[in-house]
């Protein structure tokens, strides 16, 4: 299954949609122009929201927590590395590795790979295609490609 994310590059409230392989809109992305932090909220087509992140404050490397349903499922942290960019996923079996030249990256679990993240070199503003493995974790990838990219705006460093 797959999604594709593009971000308008001067949104000021991080409002995106995120199309599925037919390019139909699957979910709308709001961000919080005026909080303490980072935060996204994912809505599905019936306008419900699925998903939540939020980043934690006072942290050297950036951290976001993720909530599904309102109900908090894992907390993405960038690993200080200088080569290329890991993630750990405390609360998952999940470990997302990156490329730092190639920008792809790739989340694999205990039992296999997850998903697969490209991010397009030459658009306006951040464009992924996301291959996810499980239709059933879905929301989970989609969560934690938010929290990466919002860590990676915070960090300065490009996966």
């Amino acid at each position: 299954m797959k999604l594709y994310l593009k971000q308008k590059i001067f949104s000021w409230s991080s409002r995106f949609t995120v199309r599925d392989a037919n390019g139909d809109d699957k979910y709308n992305i709001q961000g919080e122009l005026l909080s303490w932090g980072r935060k996204l909220h994912v809505f599905d087509k019936a306008d419900r929201e699925v998903a939540f992140i939020k980043q934690k404050g006072f942290s050297i490397l950036p951290r976001f927590e993720v909530y599904i349903e309102d109900h908090f499922q894992f907390e993405v942290i960038k690993k200080f590395t200088i080569i290329r960019p890991e993630y750990d996923m405390v609360g998952l079996d999940w470990v997302i590795k990156g490329e730092l030249f190639s920008h792809e990256y790739k989340i694999v679990g205990g039992y296999g790979p997850v998903a697969t993240v490209s991010k397009a070199y030459f658009s306006w503003g951040d464009s992924y295609s996301i291959d996810i493995v499980n239709p059933e974790t879905e929301v989970k990838v989609l969560a934690a490609v938010l929290a990466i990219d919002c860590a990676l705006a915070i960090g300065g460093t490009a996966v």
